[in-house]
């Protein structure tokens, strides 16, 4: 009868193989999306005050040029905002 050979018993490196295996994909990808997520944030809070300043120079600029009045203005946002709703 063959000798059967004994394979070295090592249940941490086992154990350890399967946490990696099952743990990280979806830690990984939470952790990718809440970057993202935060980056996007980011973008967004440098973003919105820059708009909002364009968008008064322009409204400045368009009275200033008399291409219309303080009321075509009060209307315009009042249709953009009925828009929005």
């Amino acid at each position: 009868m063959p000798i059967m050979k004994k394979r070295p018993n090592n249940p941490a490196t086992r154990t350890q193989k399967k946490r990696i295996g099952r743990d990280t994909p979806t830690r990984s990808g939470d952790s990718t999306i809440r970057e993202c997520l935060n980056d996007l944030t980011e973008q967004i809070e440098i973003m919105v005050p820059e708009m909002t300043a364009r968008i008064a120079s322009l409204e400045h600029l368009l009275l200033e040029k008399r291409l219309c009045t303080r009321e075509d203005l009060i209307r315009a946002r009042e249709f953009v905002r009925i828009q929005e709703d």
